[in-house]
């Protein structure tokens, strides 16, 4: 055997004899100079949620209604009641009106006598019957001008007031300042009426 072989099989015969010493006894580990092993640490990932289940949306019932009133019934009542406030709301428009303008600086008392000196001359029977007309009729308030009334401030204190006398006395419930008055002027006038004179409250002397 040569000198090459001879070595090899030393060689092979040492590195056996290590391997199957350190594979023997592992608790000696240490005598031969090798590192410890550290155990792996294994990191648990939480499961995945399981998925929600579906919503239930209840389904709300309607209710059921009761039988409709007839459409041509409910229709023509509308138009009745439409109608109807239309027309007070005109004649109440007009009578403010001409409060406004006729009496606005004057007491309560003057302006509701205004009002009512209007409201009688649609009664008499010698003017027109509504007070729209009246208050247009011609020649008889200075303030109206070709049978057109004029614009107001609708914002005023004023004008808020002679609205409340002109419903007042709309209404039917307030006595007349001035029973039966048809006419009346200021006190810085004198026309030369021949006619009965009622009452004289504030600025304005009243007749009938």
């Amino acid at each position: 055997m040569s000198r090459i072989s001879l070595t090899a099989g030393f060689a092979a015969a040492f590195v056996l004899a290590a391997f199957g010493t350190v594979h023997a006894t592992p608790s000696r580990a240490w005598q031969l100079d090798l590192p410890a092993v550290t155990p792996a640490v294994v990191t648990t990932l939480p499961a995945a949620p399981a998925p929600a289940a579906p919503v239930q949306v209840p389904v709300l019932e309607q209710p059921v209604a009761a039988d409709p009133q007839p459409v041509h019934e409910s229709a023509s009542q509308a138009a009745a009641h439409a109608g109807a406030d239309a027309k007070a709301s005109a004649e109440q428009a007009c009578l403010a009106t001409a409060v406004y303008f006729e009496s606005k600086g004057e007491p309560l008392k003057g302006q509701l006598g205004v009002a009512h000196v209007i409201l009688n001359r649609t009664k008499s029977g010698r003017f027109p019957r509504s007070v729209c007309g009246v208050v247009r009729q011609p020649g008889q308030f200075s303030f109206v001008h070709g049978g057109r009334l004029p614009t107001v401030a609708h914002g005023g204190a004023q004008w808020k007031t002679a609205l409340a006398v002109a419903a007042l006395a709309l209404s039917g419930t307030s006595s007349a300042p001035a029973p039966k008055a048809l006419f009346f002027h200021a006190r810085s006038v004198s026309p030369g009426w021949h006619l009965t004179r009622v009452a004289a409250i504030g600025n304005h002397v009243f007749y009938r």
